[in-house]
């Protein structure tokens, strides 16, 4: 018997469907779509629906369907700008209250000899390297700043993971957050702070180039095509 599907997994699996860019920016679907594909009536499609609106994920036209947010560049600049204060913050905390043994384990997930998640931009490392971010932010002691850095990460979560366009770029993020942490272990936290905004000034720089030419990409009827099954 299949297990009936909550307006909460809903909600849940288009959450994750546009911030891992299985749901295109600015492409449309409609509540119909989502029912049948989900195989349960309108009621609890239309609550996960409302929910991402509120959230800006979605904008609901009505009569002509639900539109997953457009790359906003002016919008996704100011979030890196609130992002490099963050990140800033946390690699002070960090290099004052972050343990040696948690920095060298670090340090060794991203020695670039070692390349522990691989050389391809795919979906582990792009992860991985998000969550080199919160572990320093976690490293801070200061929950506030991961919960911050968390929200902040959403918002740009879709032309971050966009911003891998070669292994070059691979092997500069390797270096960079071996760097760092290198840089955290020897408790400079001036070149800490230095390197770190070199490193997100250079991800926004590869973003900016890989968003202009996504905006000029058609978009897509997303459901056509999604690889990924619903819950059940």
């Amino acid at each position: 018997m299949r297990t009936k599907v909550t307006a909460q997994q809903i909600y849940q699996s288009l959450r994750g469907m546009i911030l891992d860019l299985e749901l295109a920016p600015g492409s449309r679907f409609t509540e119909t779509q989502i029912a049948d594909y989900f195989q349960v009536s309108r009621t609890p499609v239309r609550e996960a629906l409302q929910r991402l609106e509120v959230e800006s994920q979605i904008t609901i036209r009505p009569k002509q369907g639900c539109f997953v947010r457009s790359i906003d560049i002016a919008r996704i600049r100011d979030y890196y700008d609130v992002r490099v204060a963050i990140e800033t913050l946390a690699v002070q905390l960090a290099c004052a209250h972050m343990s040696d043994t948690a920095l060298q384990t670090l340090a060794e997930l991203w020695n670039p000899a070692a390349l522990h998640f691989g050389s391809a931009p795919d979906d582990p490392i792009k992860q991985a390297e998000e969550d080199f971010h919160i572990q320093l932010a976690q490293g801070s002691g200061n929950d506030a700043l991961v919960r911050y850095l968390t929200d902040i990460n959403d918002h740009i979560r879709v032309v971050r993971r966009l911003g891998w366009p070669d292994y070059a770029s691979i092997e500069d993020t390797y270096a960079e957050h071996f760097d760092i942490c290198q840089l955290l272990l020897q408790r400079d936290v001036a070149e800490a702070e230095a390197s770190m905004l070199q490193h997100i000034r250079k991800s926004q720089q590869r973003a900016d180039q890989i968003t202009l030419a996504q905006l000029s990409e058609p978009t897509r009827n997303p459901f056509e095509l999604l690889s990924v099954q619903p819950p059940r």
